[in-house]
């Protein structure tokens, strides 16, 4: 790695951390109909809350995804993988940019923890890439598939009022799904149980604290 790259991942690392992020596509917006009656409702200081902490939720799990690509990124010698992660992970700054922006339209705050949260994610993503491009590609795939499963419950928890919210996390989904595809098709490997089981249970730990720190 040359140093200009070096001082662009330790830059990316600071944004995402603090919550400067960059964003290359504006944020996605909810459909607007004329005889839409939830344009008018205001949700409750309790809807608020709970989908305040989901989005901080999301926006953590955008901290995470920041620090595993880069490590994704320092692991590979891959040309071609190297660009595959960057491309990912533009995409996923977006989703720390639109969380980050949805957090403060709830009056809320991204989670307290996030350089906790980062640096876990950029270890495991360094002991990811020592088993090799198949595995740490398998790695990414699983990791998107856990994400795209956490978008689905926030879908289906988040208040019928949150039409931004909503909108945000739709978006978020359907890019998820196409880097997990991506990872797949790019030769990923299916991890074994004990690997996945262990994603899962690290992953409960984490959106459970999010939700309130």
């Amino acid at each position: 790695m040359t140093l200009d790259e070096l001082i662009t991942e330790l830059d990316r690392g600071l944004r995402s951390i603090t919550g400067v992020s960059r964003m290359s596509r504006p944020v996605p917006l909810p459909p607007v109909a004329a005889d839409d009656h939830l344009a008018a409702v205001e949700m409750s200081p309790a809807e608020r809350a709970h989908a305040a902490g989901l989005m901080r939720v999301n926006h953590v799990g955008e901290v995470c995804a920041q620090a595993l690509y880069q490590a994704q990124k320092l692991a590979t010698r891959s040309p071609a993988l190297k660009e595959a992660f960057e491309h990912a992970a533009r995409e996923e700054e977006d989703h720390l940019a639109w969380t980050s922006r949805r957090l403060e339209a709830l009056d809320s705050r991204p989670s307290l923890l996030n350089p906790l949260w980062y640096a876990g994610s950029l270890a495991l993503g360094l002991v990811a890439g020592r088993f090799g491009d198949r595995v740490s590609l398998g790695f990414m795939a699983e990791t998107e598939k856990q994400v795209e499963h956490h978008l689905d419950g926030h879908l289906a928890q988040l208040p019928e009022a949150d039409r931004e919210s909503r909108a945000i996390v739709e978006q978020m989904r359907i890019d998820e799904a196409a880097h997990g595809k991506a990872a797949i098709d790019a030769g990923g490997i299916d991890l074994p149980f004990p690997a996945r089981a262990l994603m899962r249970a690290a992953s409960k730990i984490m959106t459970r604290t999010a939700y309130y720190v």
